[in-house]
């Protein structure tokens, strides 16, 4: 006799099967971490240079749309590896 949890284990492996991935995959997958990982920190850095200035200055307005600016970066990067690391997935 199957338990619940098995049970619907089993019906979600009919609607959405489990899938292997390759060892190239996995080293592409990798890749992008890495690379895009050095994306974000490049950004921080030049941002938290701009930051450090103009709170110097004490410009708040300044500062906040440059926060704006960094997590919106943030963003767009990590929405652009996750595009891309399903491409690596999905391929065959």
């Amino acid at each position: 006799m199957k338990s619940a949890y098995e049970l619907a284990m089993e019906r979600l492996n009919k609607s959405a099967p489990v899938t292997k991935m390759t060892d190239e995959q996995k080293k592409q997958l990798a890749e992008l971490d890495s690379r895009y990982a050095a994306k974000v920190a490049e950004r921080e850095i030049f941002l938290k240079e701009k930051l450090a200035a103009v709170r110097a200055q004490g410009d708040f307005e300044a500062v906040a749309q440059l926060e704006k600016q960094l997590t919106s970066e943030r963003k767009s990067i990590h929405a652009e590896l996750e595009e891309k690391k399903e491409k690596v997935r999905h391929a065959s």
